[in-house]
């Protein structure tokens, strides 16, 4: 199955959410409006409003209040890129020019902000006190999540447990909350709830581990980012991590000191010693049990296209590597 077939059950309710998405991003302010449109734009997958939507649907939700959600959870995802590009001094995000490196930080920061705000008053129109829970505790969650990072860049002692915990709540809770509050709109029973929660975080985790792998083995071209980003910036990703414990003294040596210092002036070295190591296989084992344990925690979810579609999205998750 394809991505573009993944939205098919739900086609008309994207439809309905990429209107709200524009409608949404109306400001008196123009350069709002401009940077706005300019990364809501910019070719994403729209993965988390799409999880909203299927796990809504996949409960029998008939309403139209999970196009709005979808929307709030978009707002919640784009609000954070524009941040982290500002934190990572990243110039490139989907294969085009970050926000930041076109209009510079302050705007870029300031219309994250503005995203933000425009997500918790679309949250209101929902009426949902519990939902606004959920994806407030989540917004903290991702927050803490980035100051994790933030404070490991250029440390190469970090621990595989601590830099799961780091993506855990850096990338995986906005694809759990996506999942979680579309469940409860839907009038979800406790033990559904969980199960999609449950789903939305080990899908999450897949991804972002597949991503690390991706940094050493993936082609630029099709990421829409520069290989080896995550060295560059002296992040201690698990290829790295488990490489380090793999490698011979020097490579290890190779590594530790490229963390510390960031660049690329290595990187085809430490790539070759990220692969041969197995580290990242390594890596791809530990996103493909994440991407395992999804499945299981939605088998009794009854069946229907939506299912298939949640179903089918694990698959893709992992298949993204060669």
């Amino acid at each position: 199955m394809s991505l573009e077939t993944l939205y098919q059950p739900v086609q008309d309710d994207f439809t309905r959410v990429n209107q709200l998405i524009a409608e949404q991003l109306g400001s008196d302010v123009p350069l709002v409006e401009q940077i706005g449109h300019y990364i809501v734009d910019s070719g994403g997958k729209r993965l988390r409003p799409l999880l909203v939507l299927l796990s809504a649907r996949a409960l029998g939700y008939q309403d139209q209040g999970h196009q709005r959600l979808a929307t709030v959870i978009e707002f919640l995802h784009t609000a954070t890129l524009l941040h982290d590009d500002v934190v990572d001094t990243s110039d490139l995000r989907r294969g085009r020019t970050t926000a930041n490196a076109r209009w510079g930080n302050a705007p870029s920061v300031l219309v994250g902000d503005f995203l933000y705000s425009r997500a918790f008053q679309m949250m209101v129109s929902l009426g949902s006190l519990p939902i606004m829970k959920v994806l407030s505790d989540a917004t903290a969650v991702i927050a803490e999540g980035e100051v994790m990072q933030l404070v490991n860049v250029k440390n190469p002692d970090l621990t595989e447990a601590q830099y799961l915990q780091v993506i855990h709540s850096k990338t995986a809770m906005l694809f759990q909350a996506a999942a979680q509050s579309g469940a409860m709109l839907a009038g979800a029973t406790p033990a559904q709830e969980q199960a999609l929660a449950d789903y939305g975080q080990r899908l999450g985790m897949a991804f972002q581990l597949v991503d690390d792998v991706l940094d050493y083995r993936g082609d630029a071209s099709t990421m829409g980012k520069n290989l080896g980003d995550d060295l560059a910036e002296g992040k201690a990703t698990l290829p790295l991590i488990q490489a380090m414990k793999t490698a011979s003294a020097a490579d290890s040596k190779l590594i530790r000191n490229a963390i510390r210092q960031g660049g690329l002036e290595h990187l085809d070295t430490i790539c070759a010693v990220v692969e041969s190591s197995g580290a990242l296989d390594y890596t791809l084992n530990k996103a493909k049990a994440a991407a395992e344990q999804a499945g299981e925690a939605i088998q009794d979810l009854p069946d229907s296209p939506f299912k298939t579609s949640l179903t089918e999205l694990i698959s893709l998750s992992v298949a993204r590597v060669s």
